[in-house]
């Protein structure tokens, strides 16, 4: 299937029956296999409808001593920007429905990106809600220094194949309930 639209629809079926409720706790056990220098800001994401959830991972990451950040849409065609959040911080309603963080938290550049998708290949490419959000915020940051892009899915997220073009950003890993995968 080399349809992308057909291939979203596909995807968050499967991804419907996929998601735990045990998820975060599942994921967060392997927060070990992720090399991360100290101190690295981390960005994650909160969990949408039934995308797998980081919450959990964010705060052992958090307690490890590493910045968090939740991304922001800035507006269409531009890339995320990020700001610093912790646990306790409020959050707001984006029009997407997504929760972000308030726009007066401090803005910062993340080392790491968490990043949700639809499905996934064994090559690491992502497929995404179709925005290209994440694939410009990659191109950006990745111009500016090395990030390393860790995908937060279900393990069996994965498709035989992700349609791609040369703007598509690949990720470094993937981090499941079933562990760390490294993509070459």
């Amino acid at each position: 299937m080399t349809d992308k639209a057909a291939l979203r629809r596909e995807a968050e079926e499967r991804r419907r029956h996929l998601a735990r409720p045990d998820y975060a706790e599942r994921v967060a056990v392997h927060a070990d296999r992720l090399v991360i220098a100290s101190g690295a800001v981390v960005s994650g994401y909160m969990a949408f409808r039934e995308e797998a959830d980081p919450g959990l991972l964010l705060q052992v990451l958090e307690q490890r001593g590493h910045i968090i950040a939740l991304p922001a849409i800035v507006g269409k065609a531009q890339p995320l920007r990020f700001h610093r959040w912790s646990a306790a911080d409020a959050l707001q309603d984006h029009a997407y429905g997504v929760k972000e963080p308030l726009s007066s938290a401090e803005v910062v550049v993340p080392d790491v990106l968490l990043v949700p998708l639809l499905a996934f290949d064994a090559s690491g490419f992502r497929l995404g809600y179709g925005g290209g959000y994440y694939d410009r915020t990659l191109a950006a940051l990745r111009a500016m220094k090395p990030i390393l892009a860790i995908g937060i899915a279900y393990a069996g997220q994965e498709v035989d194949a992700v349609p791609h073009d040369g703007h598509d950003q690949k990720l470094d890993g993937l981090l499941s309930e079933s562990g760390l995968r490294n993509f070459a």
